[in-house]
């Protein structure tokens, strides 16, 4: 039987698939990442790893084979523990356990389990049909554009600016002087129209502002005057508020008398835990847990502290 076929179709659904007297194999979600060496995107992804020390029977995968094998229950777990001995037999041997789409175990010189597992299956479903993207280097060429406009005008400026100014000098001073005067009655008559435009918007300025002063007192007066009334001042306002959804749940065990779920319920609730106890699933059991979680840090978080006294409790993601 291949055993790795019905873990790797657990592992896209739940945090935690345990193999009984083997170990577990756990995911952790990982965001979306940049490698800047490479300009690549990589999406995101369940990184899988695997712990030797979680091996008590949580039923979740003999309940997977039993359903999908078409098989009693303790057929199932008779397939489970066959094929754990044929693995125990290759570390043995000190050869590899080759789980396809899952990765390698092996025995390190430490003589303890080492897992690796391949980088490239995915199982976070979000994820789906996502793969790599490598970015092509943007290049950016900065010019700058003059218009004919403005190259026609510098030409005339540089122009103006090299040609010589002549100033024609008469030899006779009686043709200068008629000039001179001319010049002089029109500078005054600019004065006085530089005054008299300065005086005329002086003027208007002040009558404006004279305008405006009675415009803003005469608004200030019927503000003061008016009355208000303001109907239906009870209005009622129903507010919505969003609720929020508990998808990440610490699993302290299946059961499958409904007895020994409400026991062990009762035990958490009087540790202080905000436990819960599920309906029977399709497995035939009923889950109890430590609690429900909004976000995976949070629930990550938790099930760190509950393993020291619980080292059989998972984390399953899943919106009840």
């Amino acid at each position: 039987m291949k055993l790795e076929k019905y873990i790797a179709q657990l592992l896209y659904r739940y945090q935690c698939v345990t193999v009984p007297e083997f170990g577990s194999f756990l995911t952790e979600i990982r965001s979306a990442k940049l490698q800047p060496s490479t300009s690549t995107f990589y999406p995101p992804k369940k990184v899988l790893s695997f712990n030797a020390l979680l091996k008590k029977n949580d039923g979740l995968l003999i309940h997977h084979i039993s359903q999908n094998a078409g098989i009693p229950y303790n057929d199932a777990v008779k397939l489970v523990q066959q094929e754990v001995s044929l693995w125990k037999n290759t570390l043995e041997d000190q050869r590899v356990i080759d789980l396809k789409g899952i990765g390698e175990i092996h025995l390190n010189p430490e003589n303890n389990l080492f897992f690796s597992a391949v980088e490239n299956t995915n199982y976070l479903t979000e994820s789906f049909g996502l793969a790599p993207i490598v970015s092509p280097i943007i290049r950016r060429n900065y010019t700058q554009e003059i218009s004919s406009q403005e190259v026609k005008e510098k030409v005339i400026f540089e122009e103006e600016i090299n040609q010589p100014v002549v100033v024609p000098i008469d030899s006779n001073p009686r043709k200068v002087y008629p000039f001179i005067k001319y010049a002089a009655a029109a500078i005054i008559l600019l004065g006085l129209g530089f005054f008299a435009n300065n005086y005329y918007g002086n003027r208007i300025d002040q009558q404006t502002l004279l305008v405006e002063k009675s415009v803003q007192e005469e608004i200030h007066n019927r503000i003061q005057e008016a009355t208000f009334v303001i109907e239906n001042s009870t209005t009622s306002v129903t507010l919505t508020l969003k609720e929020e959804k508990l998808n990440y749940h610490i699993v302290a065990g299946a059961f499958r008398e409904e007895s020994n779920a409400e026991q062990e319920f009762l035990n958490l609730s009087n540790q202080g835990y905000k436990a819960r106890k599920l309906e029977k699933s399709k497995y035939g059991l009923y889950p109890v847990l430590y609690g429900s979680y909004t976000t995976y840090e949070e629930a990550r978080e938790n099930i760190r502290e509950i393993r020291k006294s619980n080292p059989d409790a998972w984390l399953l993601i899943q919106e009840l």
